[in-house]
């Protein structure tokens, strides 16, 4: 019977696939899919491998996209952070490999280090009874290991695109003109274009006679208009019908802050919810790796133990720091946006965006690495007043929600504002002392080294551009604050927003006193919880 429904579902869809061209499904309810494992058609060892790691049920977009990939056809599919997309496209790649075991039988291209890691772990615990061979290629380590690895025939190749051109270019020890599948995760960062020239590169290299598939967080139009990896026309294309992007056990809320004391509450939310949440996991995302290191330094000195996360740590060492949050050693990880997809750690109750992303998409993605799985959890953004408000207001069209208030208690904010303060200058020392500024200038310049380009050269081009885009950052913003002297922001007659006094928010004049009644010391007493 269940056989004879999906021929009938299947008939229907196809007939929809003629008239439109491409064949889309929509969620609409839980009960017009498939309930369970047993029925996407998957073997009966893989079915014990899945039930071994606590699976029970499919989610939507596995009950969607599975049976399609099985019966060969391409996919793109979109669905919410934590809906289980990478189950999505590896339990059928496994199922097939099953069938019919080859090296190089599917290569899965991610943007970032960790998420290659991640991703590899994944199809190694579903693959261990057949003995899965997975070979990760993502730099941060000696390239020749990895081709040593790419020599020993690998049956998946999880990869960064940049990466793996290299190999592509520079030897010719393995080749993949036997590949089955290729899977581009984060697909709407990867097929943006700022991968497209080692994008390039790859396809060259790979078979035209394959299955092609697409998964993220968001849909984008250009994932079935690539230029670069060319998808069939009639592709299964999936997304989850919702009008809200993220999930709804994720509480949202916001904190507004002035110019000058954004760490103090950044400190103080921190504060709170540890002392109510002791063994609660936490990512506080910022925007740069120097502003990550120093957030990290600062939290270390007055009490709250952390690890970073950034781009300039060595592989080894950004492998150590997330090993140490994922095993609940480390509570505290402090991040850029390298962690912002496609991480799974189900423990992590509290996502703090210290500074706001640049783009709204990137939003959705930092704060859904918690509530994952059906979870509950909590993200708070530290939005400056007015400037900011915009953007909120962006990021709620978005995400189709909005925002509330989390209560910061000012006075507290107060009291700590000359000690974090001190804090934060004092780790600007320490990591002037350890050259940050220096390895950032001698990572570009190994990569103009790698372009075939003269560095120096190269260095001055970039100073140059680096002072135009800062007149143009001076020039926007003082556009920006005549425009909304001139203008009213729609959302400061939000409801939320009518009775806020500006003046709160302005910087403190000269000679205005503050609180310093706190030493570093009691700062550091209180921020150590007794255990119950």
């Amino acid at each position: 019977m269940k056989v004879l429904l999906f021929i009938c579902k299947f008939f229907l869809l196809t007939v929809k696939s003629q008239l439109t061209g491409v064949l889309t499904f929509h969620v609409l309810t839980a009960s017009k899919m498939a309930k369970s494992f047993e029925s996407l058609g998957l073997s009966k060892w893989l079915l014990n491998q899945i039930k071994k790691i606590g699976l029970t049920s499919p989610t939507p977009i596995q009950e969607a996209c599975i049976p399609s990939i099985l019966a060969g056809k391409d996919c793109i599919g979109a669905a919410k952070t934590g809906s289980g997309k990478t189950f999505a496209f590896a339990l059928p790649i496994v199922e097939k490999l099953s069938e019919e075991p080859s090296g190089f039988f599917a290569l899965i291209l991610t943007p970032t280090h960790e998420l290659a890691y991640q991703i590899s772990e994944q199809f190694l615990v579903i693959g261990k009874p057949m003995g899965l061979r997975v070979a990760v290629i993502s730099g941060g380590t000696d390239m020749m290991l990895e081709s040593q690895n790419l020599m020993k025939r690998p049956h998946i190749v999880v990869a960064m695109p940049g990466r793996l051109a290299d190999h592509l270019t520079g030897c010719d020890t393995f080749s993949f003109d036997a590949l089955k599948f290729l899977v581009v995760d984060e697909a709407d960062r990867v097929l943006s274009g700022s991968f497209d020239e080692n994008l390039k590169i790859i396809n060259q290299k790979l078979p035209e006679d394959r299955q092609n598939l697409f998964f993220s967080a968001t849909l984008k139009d250009f994932l079935k208009e690539s230029q670069v990896f060319p998808i069939s026309k009639d592709v299964i294309e999936w997304s989850e019908e919702s009008d809200v992007a993220t999930v709804e056990t994720l509480d949202q809320r916001y904190i507004l802050c002035a110019d000058y004391d954004r760490d103090m509450i950044l400190i103080e939310t921190l504060r709170e919810f540890k002392e109510k949440n002791e063994q609660g996991n936490v990512i506080i995302f910022t925007n740069t790796k120097k502003d990550c290191q120093l957030i990290s330094m600062t939290l270390n000195a007055i009490g709250f133990e952390n690890v970073c996360l950034h781009g300039f740590m060595r592989q080894k060492e950004r492998v150590a720091a997330l090993a140490k949050f994922k095993s609940g050693h480390i509570k505290i990880l402090i991040a850029t946006d390298v962690a912002s997809r496609g991480l799974d750690i189900p423990s992590v109750q509290l996502v703090l965006n210290h500074r706001l992303p640049k783009f709204t998409k990137e939003y959705i993605h930092r704060v859904g690495r918690t509530a994952r799985a059906g979870r509950i959890g909590l993200a708070i953004s530290i939005f400056r007043f007015p400037r900011d408000l915009e953007y909120l207001a962006e990021i709620e069209t978005t995400i189709g929600t909005k925002l509330a208030e989390h209560k910061v208690d000012q006075r507290l904010v107060e009291r700590i504002f000359m000690q974090v303060s001190v804090a934060k200058r004092e780790a600007e020392m320490q990591l002037d002392t350890k050259d940050f500024d220096e390895r950032i200038q001698n990572y570009r310049r190994k990569r103009w080294l790698e372009e075939g380009l003269d560095p120096d050269v190269e260095e001055a081009k970039y100073r140059r551009e680096q002072k135009r885009k800062l007149k143009e950052r001076r020039k926007a913003r003082q556009e920006e604050n005549i425009r909304r002297k001139k203008e009213q922001n729609p959302l400061m007659q939000d409801d939320r927003f009518k009775e806020i006094d500006a003046k709160k928010f302005e910087r403190p004049k000269k000679g205005q006193k503050v609180n310093k009644t706190d030493s570093t010391q009691n700062i550091k007493q209180k921020l150590k919880f007794e255990k119950k």
